[in-house]
């Protein structure tokens, strides 16, 4: 990229002012990464990601993250087809709430849920009539990384079906076709890649979810300790360790990001 006379930058109408701020914006995502690096036991690196406590809490969020994907499928797309399809009153209001876990702060998020489903929370009694208990297990995990990794594909989700639009949709209902088969026939293939990124960029979140999980499920080793949480706990008593577990996580978020990227730009 060369600047040209004028003050603005060659190929495009952009002023050659705007390429200071960028940068400034650009070393904030990376100085990061490089202090990252620098804290990185190269020589015992590979040590450190394979201990037992280490590959307990990858296998746990592996597990969990892969649950809260298939949950936010399940629950997401049904979502995302009413915000962008059904014509239903307070679509605005409900589009608000799916958004809401994106600006919560996510010990908010792990409190709100801690109150809804704990023991002594609005449905704890409830659930423990019928022997259910859910806080401070797995499965709490699997719920508050659920809760806050939903929006992503809805989100993901609703843009695809909005591009798409619903020509093909309308025309296949016009010849008789059911709802149902319009859906898994049409809609579903054209709005795939959509799905695909946005059930990635769930899994991606649910995988770094820390706040909320910490809060609802607690750090329980091999039942709720998942790696952000071993990383957590780590920062005191191990510090190398929790560099090399910090690395490790993110090598998978970059994997992940240039995996969307990279189907997108394909589209």
């Amino acid at each position: 990229m060369t600047v040209r006379r004028g003050g603005a930058v060659e190929g495009s109408a952009l002023p050659r002012w705007v390429l200071v701020p960028a940068a400034v914006g650009l070393l904030l995502f990376v100085l990061p990464l490089l202090g990252i690096l620098s804290r990185v036991p190269w020589t015992q690196f590979v040590p450190l990601v394979t201990s037992d406590s280490s590959l307990a809490a990858l296998e746990l969020s592996l597990r969990t993250a892969t649950a809260s994907t298939v949950l936010c499928v399940l629950l997401g797309v049904p979502m995302a087809l009413v915000l962008a399809r059904g014509n239903v009153p307070g679509t605005r209001v409900l589009r608000s709430i799916v958004l809401l876990p994106l600006v919560l702060p996510p010990v908010v998020g792990g409190m709100a849920l801690l109150w809804t489903l704990g023991r002594s929370g609005l449905l704890g009694p409830a659930l423990s009539l019928v022997g259910i208990q859910v806080g401070f297990t797995t499965a709490a995990v699997v719920i508050a990384q659920t809760f806050v990794s939903l929006p992503f594909l809805v989100l993901s989700l609703e843009g695809a079906l909005l591009t798409a639009g619903d020509r093909y949709e309308s025309v296949a209902a016009t010849l008789g076709a059911r709802p149902g088969r319009v859906l898994v026939r049409i809609t579903v293939p054209l709005v795939a890649p959509g799905l695909v990124s946005g059930a990635v960029l769930a899994f991606a979140r649910a995988l770094g979810e820390f706040g909320a999980t910490l809060t609802f499920a607690g750090s329980l080793q091999g039942v709720t300790r998942t790696l952000p949480l071993e990383v957590y706990l780590l920062r005191e008593t191990d510090p190398d360790a929790a560099a090399a577990l910090s690395l490790l996580l993110v090598v998978v978020a970059v994997v992940v990001v240039v995996a969307v990227r990279g189907r997108r730009n394909v589209l």
